[in-house]
């Protein structure tokens, strides 16, 4: 990304914050949306579209020829989370062995990850944070570099420690909460950080512990914004903390909604569960004499095979609501199936600001790490296709000597 960082992330301040009312409603908790008031025609067209016209939308809505204003805050959507991809170096070749026990799907991504960090002098300490087993620290370890993972689970960290050892790989993996306050310990100016897809608090923990502990560099691939302990996003950078945006761990789920990677059978099982859910809605709705959504959990996937109304009765005993009485049960379950339709279409709506709220999130990281001195390059380092997550933040301290 060439451009100033502050100046992009200062315009999709604006763009989120003019048009809040379109991407903070939620369709599926809300039956209507106060934007369609004033959209009369976008939200007719919308609701009038199939749930397989929506599916086929979903990953590229700003592609969708709706009404007036859909394509034009499609074209500012576009234009103003436009982020580049990061250049590409060859990589050394490893044993195919190494990625043996990493799924497909995960190795590229690795690889891909890898691909983009040409950091000069060469690391000669990589910290992979989050680690799991530790495979995306082996890729990068060459000889003569040492490797430290950091990994919560027990079980990952044997596991990763025995790879390490069958590979030859000089690497300790240390059993550690990153979110303790004796993690700070473990960071150290030689060490070059690393994360993929750490989620939420643990990306950011990162962020602030390296940039404290003075490390020369680092790379993170941020992930899951919206796994955080407070119910409002704390901004990092001193622009984030100035904007008037209040965004709620509802609003930082908005970019996960984007999904490319869920097999078939898990997409159908998915959406049989949200229209059930969203028939018992319409129902709760006229039994409580209540025209507000209640929050009901998703059962598990065996009573999508029971009867709708076996369904229904047990959203209804979980939620302490009296005896559901006599119902016209297919009617209410195909209405379900009807809301979901319109739900996924008027999602499209909130999905063109998918992107702009992740890259304003992303330049707020950014940014926090350049007011504390490092130059910070932020770009894609993989397709949308392998992962949505694929955004990179590099840092590099301004005038270090240091090698980490």
């Amino acid at each position: 990304m060439s451009r100033d960082l502050l100046s992009r992330f200062q315009a999709l301040d604006r763009f989120l914050s003019e048009h809040q009312d379109l991407w903070r409603p939620k369709p599926f908790t809300e039956r209507e949306l106060a934007w369609e008031q004033q959209h009369p025609q976008l939200a007719t067209w919308l609701r009038n579209r199939s749930l397989e016209q929506a599916e086929a939308a979903h990953n590229h809505p700003e592609q969708l020829a709706a009404p007036a204003p859909f394509p034009q805050l499609a074209a500012q959507a576009v234009a103003l989370a436009q982020v580049d991809e990061l250049p590409a170096q060859p990589l050394a070749p490893v044993p195919t062995r190494l990625s043996v026990d990493v799924p497909g799907r995960k190795w590229q991504q690795i690889e891909a990850f890898a691909s983009r960090l040409a950091f000069t002098p060469a690391p000669s300490h990589w910290l992979d944070w989050c680690a799991g087993k530790g495979h995306l620290g082996r890729r990068l370890t060459r000889p003569g570099q040492h490797l430290t993972c950091l990994e919560y689970d027990p079980a990952l960290v044997e596991a990763g420690q025995a790879l390490s050892a069958r590979h030859a790989i000089d690497a300790e993996h240390h059993l550690q909460d990153v979110m303790a306050a004796d993690c700070a310990g473990q960071l150290l100016p030689t060490h070059t950080p690393v994360a993929l897809h750490a989620c939420g608090d643990l990306h950011v923990r990162l962020l602030q512990l390296a940039s404290q502990a003075g490390c020369a560099q680092l790379a993170i691939a941020p992930c899951c914004y919206n796994r955080t302990t407070t119910e409002h996003y704390q901004a990092l950078s001193r622009a984030g903390q100035a904007s008037a945006l209040q965004l709620t761990k509802d609003d930082l789920g908005l970019p996960l909604s984007e999904t490319v990677t869920a097999p078939a059978r898990v997409r159908r099982q998915r959406d049989q569960s949200m229209a059930r859910r969203l028939g018992f809605d319409l129902l709760q709705r006229r039994l409580r004499h209540v025209d507000n959504y209640l929050p009901t959990p998703s059962l598990p996937v065996a009573w999508l095979a029971r009867p709708y109304a076996d369904y229904c009765q047990e959203l209804a005993r979980l939620r302490h609501l009296p005896a559901l009485g006599e119902q016209y049960w297919p009617e209410l379950e195909a209405k379900g199936w009807q809301r979901l339709a319109e739900v996924r279409n008027l999602e499209l709506l909130r999905n063109l600001f998918r992107r702009p709220l992740e890259v304003w999130l992303v330049l707020d990281r950014a940014l926090y790490l350049q007011e504390r001195g490092y130059d910070v390059q932020l770009g894609s380092f993989c397709s949308t296709a392998l992962t949505p997550r694929n955004l990179l933040l590099i840092a590099r301290q301004k005038a270090s000597t240091t090698c980490g």
